[in-house]
This record gives C-alpha cells, sequence and structure tokens, in this order.
C-alpha cells in the first residue's frame, strides 16, 4: 500500500475523493463485486479510466448468465456501486499495479432495484425495520478450515496443522497465515477483536467487530475473500465448507444479534429479570418459532446438516439459555449497551445477505407478535434422553436440507423475508441439489455394499 494510506471502507466518501484517492494510489483496475443466491461473490473488472462510468451506475451486466437472476429476455441490470465498500485490495496491490473495489447492488434497466438481488432485499428488509424504529446489529464468528495442496496444487483434506482449541505456535502452524489475514483486513478497515485456533486440526476463527445488519454482511463476503486468496497465495487452502472431514468439528457462524432504538441497546433493562427486555426476549421467541425454516437459509448445503448432529458441541436443540452453549440460543454474560442473543446455529458457508435479512423477519416477527420465549434451560441438553427432550418440550433442527426446505415452504414470514423472486429461485435451486445428492451413489456405499450384496 502507498505509505499512508486510509483504509476506506466505510467511510463517507464522495465521488471527487474515490476519484482522487484512485489517482494518488496509481490504481489500474476496479472490480465491482455483488453476490448471486447461493452466497458466491463474482464480479466485473473495469480499467480506471471507466470510473465515471462506474460512479454513475452506467456499467451493464448480464443477468441471464448469474445463477437466480433474470432469464435471457429481459437481461439487461446495471451495477449501482455502494462508495462506502470502497477499498484498495491490499493483497492485489503492488507499486506497479493496485486494484480497488466496490460492493454493488443490482438494479433493473428502470433503475429500480432488482428483486433478486440479496444485497438489495436485505436492504428492503432493514427499511422495515427502521419504520419500527429498530436497527439490527450483528457479530459474527465465522470459522474455516486450512488445508495442505498436493504436488499438484489440488486441495487435500490434510490439516495444515494439528493444534487444537487456542493452542499456540510451532503445533499451530496456521499463526503466521492468520496473523497476514488480520492485518489485511485492518488494513482495509476491520476493527479485528480476536483470532484464534479453533477446535478441530486445521480450523481457526478470527472475529471482528459488530456493525449494523448490511455492513455485516458486507464484512463476511469480503472476510471469505481475504482468507481464500492469502491462503491460496501462501499455497494452502482455505474453505468455509461446514463439515470438510467426518468424525471432527465442523465449522459454525455464531451471530452474536442485538436490537438498536433511538441509538440504544434495547435488549438491556436494568430493573428486569436476567436484566433482559421484552424485545430480547420477544426476539428470542421470533428466532425459535422460526428457526427451523431458515435453517434453508443459515445451514444451505447438504453438508451443512452433517455439522448439525449431536457430539460435536453444534447446536441442534431449540432451545435457550444465559450460559448454556448446548442451546440454539444464549445470552452472553455482558449486559448495558453490550447486551446480546447468540444464536449459534447459522454456518459460514451461508449467503450472509438471506441469512440477516430471515434472521432479522425473525425477530421483527417476535418483537412486532410480542412471542414469548419457552424458559431458560440451565441443563446440558447434549446429556438429556429422549425422555427428558420431551419433558421439557426441546424440539431439534431439520436433519437434512430436503427437510428444511419444506418447512420454508410453509413459513410466510420467512418467505416474505425472501421475497418471492429469491424465495422461488433459491428453492428450485436446492431442490436440485438435494436431488442430485439423493440419487449418487458414494464411495462409502459401495465399500459397504459392494462384496457384501
Amino acid at each position: 500500500m502507498t505509505e499512508g494510506f486510509i483504509p476506506t471502507l466505510g467511510k463517507e466518501l464522495s465521488k471527487e475523493e474515490i476519484k482522487r484517492i484512485i489517482n494518488e494510489n496509481n490504481v489500474e483496475f476496479i472490480k465491482l463485486e455483488f453476490c448471486d443466491i447461493n452466497g458466491i461473490m463474482k464480479n466485473l473488472s473495469v480499467p480506471n479510466e471507466q470510473i465515471d462510468k462506474v460512479l454513475n451506475n452506467e456499467i451493464m451486466l448480464d443477468g441471464s448468465s448469474i445463477k437466480g437472476f433474470r432469464n435471457i429476455e429481459t437481461s439487461d441490470m446495471f451495477f449501482y456501486p455502494d462508495l462506502k465498500t470502497f477499498s484498495i485490495l491490499p493483497w492485489r496491490s503492488d507499486e506497479e499495479l493496485k486494484v480497488a473495489r466496490f460492493i454493488c447492488d443490482i438494479h433493473n434497466a428502470d433503475g429500480t432495484p432488482f428483486e433478486g438481488c440479496p444485497r438489495c432485499n436485505l436492504k428492503r428488509m432493514i427499511a422495515r425495520a427502521e419504520k419500527l424504529g429498530y436497527k439490527m446489529n450483528v457479530g459474527p464468528e465465522a470459522e474455516f478450515f486450512i488445508f495442505e495442496k498436493d504436488e499438484k496444487g489440488m486441495p487435500t483434506l490434510t490439516p495444515s496443522d494439528k493444534a487444537g482449541y487456542y493452542d499456540i505456535a510451532p503445533r499451530d502452524k496456521g499463526e503466521n497465515l492468520r496473523r497476514k489475514i488480520v492485518k489485511t483486513l485492518k488494513k482495509m478497515g476491520f476493527e479485528v477483536e480476536a483470532s484464534h485456533h479453533e477446535v478441530a486440526k486445521g480450523q481457526h476463527e478470527i472475529d471482528f467487530k459488530y456493525a449494523d445488519a448490511l455492513t455485516t454482511a458486507d464484512n463476511i463476503m469480503t472476510f471469505r475473500y481475504v482468507v481464500t486468496a492469502l491462503a491460496e497465495e501462501a499455497g494452502m487452502f482455505a474453505t468455509f465448507m461446514p463439515k470438510p472431514i467426518y468424525g471432527i468439528n465442523g465449522s459454525g457462524m455464531h451471530c452474536n444479534i442485538s436490537l438498536f432504538k433511538d441509538g440504544k441497546n434495547t435488549f438491556f433493562e436494568k430493573d428486569r429479570v436476567y436484566q433482559l427486555s421484552k424485545d430480547a426476549l420477544y426476539s428470542i421467541g421470533g428466532l425459535l418459532k422460526h428457526v427451523k425454516s431458515f435453517s434453508a437459509i443459515t445451514n444451505p448445503t447438504v453438508n451443512s446438516y452433517k455439522r448439525l448432529v449431536p457430539g460435536y458441541e453444534a447446536p441442534v436443540y431449540l432451545a435457550w439459555s444465559l450460559a448454556n452453549r448446548s442451546a440454539l440460543i444464549r445470552v452472553p454474560a455482558k449486559r448495558g449497551e453490550a447486551t446480546r442473543i447468540e444464536l449459534r446455529s447459522p454456518d459460514p458457508s451461508c449467503n450472509p445477505y438471506l441469512a440477516m435479512a430471515v434472521i432479522l423477519g425473525a425477530i421483527l416477527d417476535g418483537v412486532e407478535n410480542h412471542i414469548e420465549p419457552p424458559l431458560q434451560i440451565e441443563d446440558n441438553i447434549y446429556e438429556m434422553t429422549p425422555k427428558e427432550l420431551k419433558r421439557f418440550k426441546i424440539d431439534s433442527l431439520p436433519t437434512n436440507l430436503e427437510e428444511a426446505i419444506e418447512m420454508l415452504k410453509k413459513n410466510d414470514t420467512i418467505k416474505d423475508a425472501l421475497g418471492e423472486h429469491i424465495f422461488n429461485e433459491f428453492t428450485h435451486a436446492k431442490q436440485k441439489e438435494c436431488e442430485i445428492f439423493r440419487t449418487y451413489v458414494s464411495p462409502l456405499e459401495t465399500k459397504m455394499y459392494l462384496e457384501m450384496y
């Protein structure tokens, strides 16, 4: 980076200021990034001479080529860059060549927001919350694995180290890469709160500061991009796949959630039981009511449900607790402005814009309709017998993606949080995915049954 360059991410910059930064830092290419319904980052790269067209929303996109967007008859669409997301990419930049990026909304040819753009849809839900006076803040905890590559440069399932939870170097061989990721994120304007080795071999976590729902979704997309790019640069392979290896812990993305109103955290109320307000309890009630239906969004792959099984610290039981990590939702100990609830089921393969939209939809339903949660559970739910689970009326998450999709189809609140276009495209794509896995003959099946029968 140029000496003295100030991180721009999240700053209110004018078009002229952006053009000045591009000129002063010799930025040659500008990436226009956006997200498809699967949460996969896409981009169009243009030379710096096109910056006026970029800033005036004149760069076009063929929407018929993007999963879940438009058909070929109505495919002309436009990039609408969010100026707050402008940033020079530190790992893509050297003295000779620098690359910058914007995260973009996708708009129709008539200038209206495209209903199938996940980012535009989240903005729609945020506007709904704002009409009620609320702003949702989220702090994600995204886990990931780092694996070695083979002699041909292809990914393997060999973890990059043999370390465990909170281990240090030399056992934690990913420490240097993790440190580089943190430094890169800080250059871009992230406020990183912590980083550490996770439970499984080769598994890591980096936590960055909470933000409003849109900024958080943007940050998750950027975070995944930075992690995978820097691992590649280091000759390794990073993945946010929820459960890459049988028999060990999978990767989650716990979401720490709070609601603010008039600049204050509405979850905190000093004189109430647990110092939790009605808004906090209603939010828990809304999440527990709808979590089975929005699991198709927060846990969107067939593989996601191989993480959500008892025995690997993954939350599968629909309950809440003040401290009990075996519950789906827990309330961390901090109070005051730091009061929050932690939803523990999402995983990092989700589309963060859709995940934030459905979580917000569930919370708003809880708050608007005064949905009371059940009593909190203090016992270790993992050790409960089926009879005890029944006695406490503790339900479970869906056991597979197909079941989750069927529940999503029946839930009008969550369907509305997605919008008709995204709901239809998402469920259609995921049903096809389920069918592929349902009919595929795996090597394990062949190993078990070929000679037996």
